[in-house]
C-alpha cells in the first residue's frame, strides 16, 4: 500500500522536552481522528463536487434564471445540500474533537510541561515578553481554529497550554504531511533560502511576523545558525512555549519577542529577510495595511519579504474551487479568510511602498518526512506526487 494514503500512527510524532506526554488512550483518540480526517478528504470529499454538478447547479439555475457565477452563488445552492451538510458538519466537528483532545491530553498535565518549560526560559535573553501588549481584536474575537483560548489565553502564571494544544494536535490535523515536528513547511522555507544563498542573497537578520510556537521558523534557524532571527508574536503562552520547544531542540539563534505586528519597534530598515507564514489571513481589513507597511519599514535595502499564503481567489480559479477553500471563513472560525483571499496582494504590497516590479511568486511545497513515509524516498517526482500548498509572495526593497 502507498503510505502517503495513510496517516502515520501519533508514536511517531516528534517529540521535545515541553511536547505532552499521550497516554494509550490518548494516542487512541488521535489516530481515529487522524484516520477520520484521512477518510473524509479520500472517501467523502470527492461527492461534494458531484451533489454540485448533480443537483445544487442545476437548482440554482431554475431559481435564478441563470448558473452560479461566484462562489456565494455556490455557497447559497450547497448550504441546502443535505451531502453538503453531513460533510461539512463532520469536518467542523473533528476539528472540535481534535481540539477537545489536546486541551485534555495537556491540562492532564498542565502542571508538569509548564514546569519543563519554565525550566528553559527562566533567565534566558532569547525570551522577551511585555505585559502591556494588548491582544487585538481580530485574536480575541474568535477561537481561531475552534482553539479553546484562541492563542493567547493563560489559565495561570508562565502558562503555555495553548502552545502545547497547538503543537500535539497538529500531526493530527495534516496526517503526518508535515513530518515529525510538523515543520516541513519551514523545511521547504530553509530549502528555497539555501538556493537564494547560492545566489548571492544572504541576510544576516531576519524577521518571522506571527510564529506562533515556531514550526517554521525553527528549520530556518537550524539551516543558518550564525543568523542573528527574532520572532514576534502577541501572544505569550505561546511564546513561552515556542522558545522552550527551540530551546530543547538545540536552536539559541532565535530571540522570541511579545510584540504586535502592526507597530513594532525596531529599527527602520534592519531586518534583511522578513517571514508570514499563514499569518495575515488571521488578521483584519484594518491590521493587514499596517502590518504591510511595518514590513516595508523595517525591511533594509537589498532585502526581501515573504509571505506565505493559501492561493488567492484570482479570475482563473474555479468558483467551486473558491467555495470549498472558502470553507474557513464560515466554519473554522477564520472570518478574514475569504476577504484576505479575495485582495491582490501585490496590489496590498505597492500601496505600501514596494515597487511592482520587485514582485514576484513562488509555489512551495513541504518537505516530506521520509522517516514516516518511506515510499519517498523511491519516489520518482519531485514533490511526492503533491502540488505546493504554499503560494509565497515575494517583494524586494
Amino acid at each position: 500500500m502507498d503510505d502517503r494514503n495513510v496517516p502515520p500512527a501519533y508514536d511517531e510524532v516528534g517529540k521535545h522536552d515541553v511536547f505532552p506526554r499521550a497516554n494509550h488512550d490518548e494516542r487512541a483518540r488521535f489516530n481515529f481522528l487522524a484516520n477520520l480526517n484521512g477518510y473524509l478528504a479520500s472517501q467523502v470529499l470527492p461527492g461534494v463536487a458531484t451533489a454540485y454538478e448533480a443537483r445544487a447547479k442545476d437548482r440554482f439555475a431554475r431559481d435564478n434564471g441563470r448558473e452560479p457565477q461566484t462562489r456565494k452563488d455556490v455557497r447559497s445552492c450547497m448550504e441546502a445540500d443535505g451531502y453538503y451538510q453531513a460533510w461539512s458538519s463532520i469536518r467542523r466537528n473533528t476539528m472540535e474533537m481534535r481540539q477537545q483532545a489536546g486541551r485534555s491530553l495537556v491540562l492532564r498535565q498542565v502542571d508538569d510541561i509548564n514546569t519543563r518549560a519554565r525550566a528553559l526560559n527562566e533567565g534566558d535573553a532569547n525570551l522577551k515578553l511585555d505585559d502591556s501588549i494588548a491582544i487585538p481584536p481580530y485574536v480575541s474575537a474568535v477561537d481561531i481554529h475552534c482553539m479553546p483560548g484562541c492563542y493567547y489565553t493563560e489559565i495561570g502564571p508562565g502558562d503555555v497550554s495553548v502552545g502545547a494544544n497547538y503543537d500535539c494536535g497538529l500531526f493530527v490535523t495534516t496526517g503526518g504531511m508535515l513530518g515529525r515536528y510538523n515543520d516541513g513547511g519551514g523545511q521547504a522555507l530553509a530549502n528555497w533560502l539555501k538556493e537564494q544563498y547560492e545566489a548571492g542573497f544572504k541576510p544576516k537578520r531576519i524577521l518571522d511576523i506571527g510564529s506562533t510556537v515556531g514550526h517554521n521558523i525553527v528549520p530556518v534557524a537550524q539551516a543558518f545558525p550564525d543568523t542573528e532571527i527574532i520572532a514576534v508574536d502577541v501572544a505569550a503562552p505561546v511564546l513561552r512555549y515556542a522558545h522552550a520547544r527551540a530551546k530543547s531542540l538545540g536552536v539559541t539563534n532565535i530571540q522570541f519577542h511579545q510584540a504586535n505586528a502592526e507597530s513594532l519597534d525596531f529599527e527602520d530598515g534592519s531586518f534583511d529577510l522578513i517571514i508570514t507564514c499563514m499569518f495575515l489571513h488571521e488578521t483584519s481589513s484594518k491590521a493587514l495595511p499596517k502590518i504591510l507597511s511595518e514590513t516595508h519599514r523595517l525591511l533594509a535595502d537589498g532585502g526581501r519579504v515573504l509571505h506565505i499564503e493559501q492561493p488567492q481567489y484570482e479570475d482563473d480559479m474555479p468558483i467551486f474551487e473558491q467555495f470549498m477553500r472558502d470553507w474557513d471563513t464560515y466554519n473554522n472560525n477564520e472570518p478574514f479568510w475569504g476577504a484576505m483571499h479575495d485582495m491582490d496582494m501585490f496590489q496590498q504590497m505597492a500601496k505600501v511602498g514596494f515597487d511592482r516590479e520587485k514582485m514576484s511568486s513562488i509555489g512551495l511545497a513541504a518537505v516530506v518526512d521520509e522517516s514516516i513515509f518511506p515510499s519517498a524516498a523511491n519516489d520518482d517526482t519531485e514533490d511526492y506526487g503533491r502540488k505546493p500548498a504554499w503560494h509565497v509572495y515575494v517583494a524586494a526593497k
